[in-house]
């Protein structure tokens, strides 16, 4: 028996979210084509034979010099530090930079390369980006690609991660999906909805708060607030009519639906909070847990 936990690291946008619902067969991380979507983290639990596997999704490694990335950032380091293995996620269209950066961080765990969006790459390309890799063969337990849309890959690459996990007890019920609260995970549904929904830097200056939930037997109740800074980001957000924030609603109850397998209600409000993803102690409230 084996059980440990296995961080998801790489760059945004290099496909650490859609890797996470790839391998459980369940969408619990939201995904979005912008980036920085992923904020906090969030468990997903594999069970892979007789082994358990906690798969930790994080928010992507950039640079930036503000504070929100910058808390964003620390996140996804720490859970380099508290993992037993770390997969490395690159792009297949990137080079080899932000590899070379992560392989200073200090005290390293084992951790595996793979290689995303392999599905927008001809055969040769993919070869040409693993034969670039195996000069940093010494470092890695293995590279891999990954074609999450054929839906390939997938048993290999758990197969390998098996191979390094200490030997453990289990650390949650093999039944779990997930060891995040099922309000953090309705809380990012929602934020989702509101990249999908709103451009330029609506989402990045708005966050979800979910006051209460209310489960019953064939329904599910949310009621939460989208807190933002200024007044006019509060219109935008409500949109002519209440339009916006009547779409969020909606995309945020077929995401949670799809999630829960039940009805779902939602009451949406749009709160404004001056100026609080710029103040540290606010910020880490809604990005660190």
């Amino acid at each position: 028996m084996k059980s440990g936990f296995v961080s998801l690291i790489g760059r945004t946008n290099a496909g650490k979210s859609s890797l996470l619902n790839y391998l459980l067969g369940e969408k619990i991380s939201m995904v979005s084509h912008k980036v920085n979507a992923t904020r906090r983290k969030i468990n997903g639990i594999v069970m892979k034979d007789e082994n358990q596997i906690i798969f930790v999704d994080t928010p992507g490694l950039h640079d930036s010099n503000k504070m929100i990335n910058k808390l964003m950032i620390d996140v996804a380091i720490k859970s380099i530090g508290d993992a037993d293995m770390v997969l490395f996620l690159a792009s297949i269209h990137d080079d080899l930079s932000d590899y070379e950066k992560f392989l200073q961080i200090k005290n390293l765990p084992p951790h595996i390369v793979l290689l995303t969006k392999t599905d927008e790459a001809s055969n040769e390309k993919i070869a040409k980006k693993l034969t670039q890799y195996q000069q940093f063969q010494d470092k890695f337990k293995a590279i891999m690609p990954v074609n999450i849309k054929k839906n390939i890959y997938k048993a290999q690459i758990l197969n390998e991660i098996c191979k390094y996990l200490p030997e453990h007890e289990y650390y949650y019920d093999p039944q779990l999906l997930s060891s995040t609260n099922t309000k953090d995970i309705y809380r990012d549904f929602i934020l989702e909805a509101i990249f999908d929904s709103v451009s330029s830097e609506i989402p990045y200056s708005s966050d979800v708060v979910i006051n209460k939930v209310i489960e019953n037997e064939n329904l599910i109740s949310i009621y939460a607030d989208i807190i933002t800074d200024t007044q006019s980001h509060k219109k935008i957000l409500i949109g002519k009519n209440g339009d916006t924030v009547k779409r969020i609603g909606i995309k945020s109850k077929k995401l949670i639906s799809a999630f829960s397998k039940v009805k779902i209600f939602i009451n949406i409000k749009i709160i404004i909070k001056k100026d609080w993803n710029s103040n540290e102690n606010v910020a880490k409230k809604h990005f660190i847990y």
